[in-house]
């Protein structure tokens, strides 16, 4: 029975042989290795017995060798059921047309869930999605990516402290954190405020403690600028209770001191570079991805740009809950340009500077003020300018440390 395994999937047909002893076209069969099953006789010059489709063929060559007259009925398995199903147009559209529908409404945002947040920020997020374009009804093909939508919201609501955003079937779920502000708690212990760098001190402002250094001073870090210990020039002869009212005169000194510090850096700059610029001229291409495969849907042509810079998102197809092997792609194809910059020695020397300067500032935040900057040192090999620079800043050096 191995031979006849698989017939209903591949097709078989029941061939009808007519002719003096039919039953010799069946043994031919054999002889030629075309399993033949189910042989009746059905009349005294007539035979039938079923065939595979596959092996129809090799039973027309088998008859033009012989005088049997053979005809085909009864054909059976998959490829004939698609054959009779193919033929019915109207169904085969309706089917079409269902399954194309429930893709599309499988593919529509019907809910946007938030929680996490407290009502007054839920209703702003509420229209930050709704400018970003996501609301019951739109298709998620032509929204952004959940992280994409996730940085927008954090950038565009100042009283998030988090925003997890992803989406399940027909919904998008957003789940917050309020930022909450927390105001520190003031030190009650001694503490004295102590030098971290060395520098000059150019402004000294003390609310509580007693100052240890003069403006132009020089310190070194670990120098006490401000002492928590103010019993020094408040003391008393009395021994009783000397040791308590000691203890009641130490406080947490607070105060802000700026000092000039100094900062050696080194910098490098080419005397040519080479910059990419997007000219804004873009197209858009659409696609359907099967696995590795992508059907173009919408533009089929590359743009005539000598240089493109792509962008690509892509969109999971569900059915229903389930997220099919499909994808939507676009890729925006964008237009660039290489911009081949020289400078002289003097314009390298200069952006060099600037370049110090900008790395030194977001090294120290903002409170920190670059006063000068000196060239210490420059060379010039293989097309770079290298810069030793020496720059001063004025900053704060203060910083808390507990009196044991």
């Amino acid at each position: 029975m191995k031979h006849i395994q698989g017939a209903f999937i591949t097709g078989y047909i029941t061939v009808v042989v007519k002719g003096n002893t039919p039953e010799l076209f069946f043994q031919a069969c054999m002889k030629h290795k075309i399993p033949v099953w189910n042989i009746k006789k059905i009349g005294k010059d007539t035979c039938e017995g079923n065939i595979k489709l596959q092996h129809v063929k090799y039973i027309k060559k088998i008859k033009k060798e012989t005088d049997y007259k053979i005809s085909f009925i009864n054909k059976k398995g998959y490829p004939f059921l698609f054959k009779r199903f193919i033929r019915k147009k109207e169904l085969l559209i309706a089917l079409f047309l269902c399954f194309f529908l429930i893709i599309a409404l499988s593919n529509i945002v019907w809910k946007v869930q938030i929680t996490g947040v407290p009502k007054d920020i839920e209703e702003k997020i509420n229209k930050q999605l709704d400018s970003y374009g996501i609301r019951p009804g739109t298709l998620s093909f032509s929204l952004d990516s959940a992280s994409s939508i996730q940085q927008k919201l954090m950038n565009d609501i100042p009283e998030l402290l988090w925003v997890g955003v992803h989406k399940k079937g027909t919904t998008f779920f957003l789940e917050g954190v309020e930022k909450i502000i927390v105001e520190e708690e003031e030190n009650a212990g001694p503490q004295n405020l102590v030098a971290t760098k060395k520098g000059v001190i150019k402004n000294i402002y003390v609310s509580k403690g007693l100052p240890k250094v003069k403006v132009n001073d020089y310190v070194k870090p670990g120098d006490i600028l401000v002492s928590g210990d103010i019993t020094e020039d408040n003391e008393e002869n009395e021994e009783e209770d000397k040791e308590e009212k000691k203890k009641s005169k130490l406080v947490a000194a607070e105060g802000d001191i700026t000092a000039k510090t100094w900062y050696e850096m080194t910098v490098t700059v080419p005397l040519q570079t080479k910059n990419e610029v997007l000219t804004g001229n873009n197209e858009k291409k659409h696609y359907i991805q099967l696995g590795g495969f992508k059907i173009p849907i919408w533009g089929f042509e590359d743009p005539d740009y000598q240089a493109i810079h792509t962008d690509t998102t892509k969109n999971s197809v569900y059915f229903f809950k389930w997220k099919l092997p499909i994808k939507i792609v676009q890729s925006t194809l964008s237009e660039k340009k290489y911009n081949k910059l020289s400078r002289t020695k003097e314009e390298a020397i200069k952006t060099g500077i600037k370049q110090a300067r900008k790395e030194l500032q977001l090294q120290l935040g903002p409170d920190a003020k670059i006063l000068t900057e000196k060239v210490l040192h420059e060379t010039t090999e293989s097309g770079k300018v290298k810069l030793n620079l020496y720059i001063a800043v004025e900053e704060d050096i203060a910083q808390a440390e507990p009196i044991k």
